[in-house]
């Protein structure tokens, strides 16, 4: 057999091709099987201190498709090149390895598209979001913004914060117009405490940073927002004041086991399994959301994601066979042999 490598173009093109709908009816049931601990093998995953980067190890296994990511996070705040990432999927025959495809963009999908999920949970169907506040300017919070906005077309104002106002957030910015020319973008330094006012006009709020220091506090948040937290994944890395993680009506996670060890906004506060409720407990059917709007009038409500492997696994078996119908993607037939 021959090995699929697929560029990070081609992984784009079938991205493109694949609706928020569909994105995230699959989380729904990557974790709804990972709550109810169906058909899944997701040990921890592995880091490497190297030079630069700790670069993570994050086998997993779900359904019939085993595959395992590896993505290199950047230990310098200053380094903006993004996180490079490839995933092999395995052939469930032979064993070998049937594709490897480029997952800078894909670990960026796949986060936005559980967030995604989350919101839609919280919120009532009727629900009609008109702002939304970023925090970030990497990949993470272009895809979440752009599902977002795909999801919910009654937002009109999406403000970006970040250290500083930089070529990088301007750049996210004029792609981000560019794609929804309707939509009012602007930028702002998370240090300016007259911007960050803005915030509380929020009824979505993002946040994909690697900060050790709390981006929200309880004075930013508004009744009924929803906030997505998915940039913390160590203990000492924090997105969100204790005062917001504890006074929040309802705390979802994608995974207790990863949270307890991983979630710095939850350790930090002091919550425990008891106080949190996985995704996939609030998933009836992966095929069905249920707008359930558990948030209440008053709400405010959290989802803590530091990322399981099985996400990868999911999306990753997808896209390779979508390629495969699409004719994408370039094949090495002498790999094995």
């Amino acid at each position: 057999m021959s090995l699929l490598v697929l560029t990070a173009a081609d992984v784009s093109r079938v991205i493109r091709n694949i609706g928020h709908d569909e994105l995230t009816a699959m989380m729904g049931k990557v974790f709804a099987d990972l709550s109810a601990n169906r058909g899944i093998v997701a040990p921890h995953r592995t880091s490497v201190p190297t030079a630069r980067h700790n670069a993570l190890f994050m086998p997993s296994r779900l359904g019939d498709c085993t595959a395992m990511k590896v993505v290199s996070v950047p230990t310098s705040s200053n380094d903006s090149r993004g996180l490079p990432a490839s995933t092999i999927v395995l052939d469930e025959d032979t064993g070998a390895v049937r594709a490897i495809l480029n997952a800078a963009s894909l670990t960026a999908i796949r986060t936005a598209a559980g967030s995604l999920l989350a919101t839609k949970l919280v919120f009532r169907e009727s629900t009609k979001p008109f702002r939304l506040a970023a925090f970030g300017a990497g990949k993470q919070i272009e895809a979440h913004v752009t599902l977002h906005l795909q999801a919910y077309p009654s937002i009109y104002a999406v403000d970006i914060f970040s250290r500083t106002v930089n070529s990088r957030v301007t750049d996210l910015i004029s792609l981000l117009q560019s794609h929804h020319p309707s939509v009012s973008f602007q930028a702002f330094s998370s240090s300016d405490k007259e911007a960050m006012r803005r915030v509380r006009c929020s009824n979505i709020i993002c946040c994909a940073t690697s900060s050790t220091q709390p981006l929200i506090t309880w004075a930013d948040v508004s009744p009924s927002t929803h906030i997505n937290l998915v940039g913390a994944y160590t203990p000492a890395m924090v997105e969100a004041d204790e005062s917001v993680v504890k006074r929040a009506g309802k705390i979802i996670v994608d995974s207790r086991d990863a949270c307890g060890i991983e979630a710095g906004d939850l350790l930090q506060a002091g919550l425990v399994a008891s106080d949190v409720v996985e995704i996939g407990a609030l998933v009836s059917s992966g095929d069905n959301i249920q707008h359930s709007g558990i948030g209440g009038s008053d709400g405010v409500t959290i989802f803590k994601s530091v990322g399981v492997g099985v996400q990868d696994v999911a999306i990753s078996k997808l896209v390779v066979e979508r390629a495969e119908e699409m004719g994408l993607g370039t094949g090495i037939g002498s790999y094995n042999t």
